[in-house]
């Protein structure tokens, strides 16, 4: 599904990533750890090809459908929730204005609302970004801190959704400082020193 070879990148020449070799397969609910400026996003950025690596290569099977979370999500300021989450939707000709719907109730996020994103509190900003990486049937999923400002109701939510999405053959690879044991991991690597060190599953 996914392979990356020999990947480097670098910044201001600072070594980020350091021929890098990563393989996932189908089905794959992967957990990514490091510490802050280790390469994650940066990573998730040359996947989804926002960046350019130095060298090196990246191999995404050709039904492969990305849906990504990165950093801090951005949306249209000035405009309301349902406005973004269907705009973004129709860059690919998929919206399902039902299942988005169904998602953002799942998250206590008011679908209807008049409030435009730009008056959002942190969580709510993160739980919109969650349904947009997500509300697409995308089948390869890139969550970047994905509980960040979340409530532990929310977490909770996170976490159930995300096992139930791998449970259907989704790829999910997730990159953060705090390990949620109620994930279902099936790969965990630590990303340190621009390479990958695949640590013991419990």
């Amino acid at each position: 599904m996914l392979e990356i070879h020999d990947l480097s990148k670098s910044f201001h020449h600072h070594l980020v990533l350091d021929h890098l070799n990563l393989k996932i397969q189908t089905g794959q609910l992967v957990y990514i750890h490091g510490i802050n400026g280790s390469g994650k996003s940066t990573l998730f950025k040359l996947i989804c090809d926002i960046l350019k690596p130095d060298s090196g290569t990246i191999q995404i099977s050709s039904d492969i459908h990305i849906g990504a979370l990165i950093e801090n999500p951005g949306f249209l300021e000035n405009e309301t929730l349902a406005f973004n989450l269907k705009f973004l939707a129709s860059l690919n000709h998929n919206h399902d204005p039902q299942k988005i719907e169904q998602l953002c109730q799942l998250f206590q996020l008011d679908y209807q609302s008049r409030i435009k994103l730009k008056n959002y509190s942190l969580g709510m900003r993160q739980k919109a970004g969650i349904i947009q990486a997500i509300m697409e049937d995308q089948n390869l999923i890139l969550l970047d801190e994905p509980t960040r400002g979340l409530d532990a109701e929310s977490i909770q939510t996170f976490c159930q959704t995300i096992n139930e999405f791998n449970a259907q053959g989704k790829t999910i690879v997730i990159a953060a400082h705090d390990y949620l044991k109620e994930i279902h991991y099936t790969h965990i690597y630590h990303l340190e020193n621009g390479q990958f060190k695949q640590d013991e599953m419990d």
